[in-house]
């Protein structure tokens, strides 16, 4: 049997569902495309400037690109309307089928960590409030090295910190922008289909492909077979 690769996951939307903040952007912009549209420029510019050499917290990135999307359609955003955001974004819930997927690989001997772009303080509310800490060895975050993910040092910090090699890693994402980034830093990946999340045919292709975690679990578990309680 194969030694079991520690897996490591992406936090905001992989495991938390980003919906549960669609209702603020139902109140200020009346577009149930709204939320998809941010998070889409909040990842564009979360890259463009860490490209640039530039460095700037996730959730203040967030704020911007909240502002900046208002700006467009002629919407003022308040401060109370940031605020808010910002509590729902530390407050999502993870998505139905996360805890009992994670504990399950937990018992079978995988160990388990996180990766995100957003601090470690906000990534610790986040999992805190959604019951998900206590199954996690060690949380991670790009703030590290001051390089949003998909930078290659946002993976190479993990490997170094972990002093395992990059194959014996398997991140589990839902984006296909950090399965890429993951891939071309040779770890292992897994992509969880998400709504509004697919493949993508050019580049390097994820290893394993499910529509939720509870897939991607029974995959890694069939590879890897049933292990006992426990880490590895």
């Amino acid at each position: 049997m194969p030694e079991r690769p520690i897996v490591v996951f992406d936090v905001n939307e992989t495991l938390l569902d980003l919906d549960a903040i669609r209702p603020t952007f139902e109140r200020i912009f009346d577009d149930p495309a709204a939320l998809r549209l941010w998070f889409a420029h909040l990842i564009t510019y979360s890259e463009a400037l860490t490209l640039s050499g530039i460095y700037v917290p996730f959730t203040d990135i967030g704020g911007a690109v909240l502002r900046m999307l208002a700006a467009t359609r002629n919407i003022t955003i308040s401060d109370t309307d940031t605020a808010e955001l910002t509590h729902r974004f530390a407050a999502m819930p993870p998505h139905p089928e996360v805890p009992a997927a994670l504990r399950r690989l937990h018992d079978h001997g995988f160990r388990l960590f996180t990766l995100t772009d957003n601090t470690l303080d906000i990534s610790g509310r986040q999992l805190d409030r959604a019951g998900l800490t206590h199954l996690f060895e060690r949380r991670f975050s790009v703030e590290a090295v001051r390089r949003h993910k998909p930078a290659p040092e946002a993976y190479r910090s993990v490997s170094s910190a972990l002093d395992v090699d990059p194959a014996g890693i398997c991140l589990v994402a839902c984006h296909v922008w950090d399965t890429i980034g993951a891939a071309a830093a040779d770890w292992q990946t897994a992509l969880i289909l998400r709504e509004g999340n697919a493949p993508l045919d050019v580049g390097p292709q994820p290893d394993y492909i499910g529509q939720d975690l509870d897939a991607i679990a029974d995959q890694l578990t069939e590879r890897y077979g049933n292990g006992g309680s426990g880490h590895v």
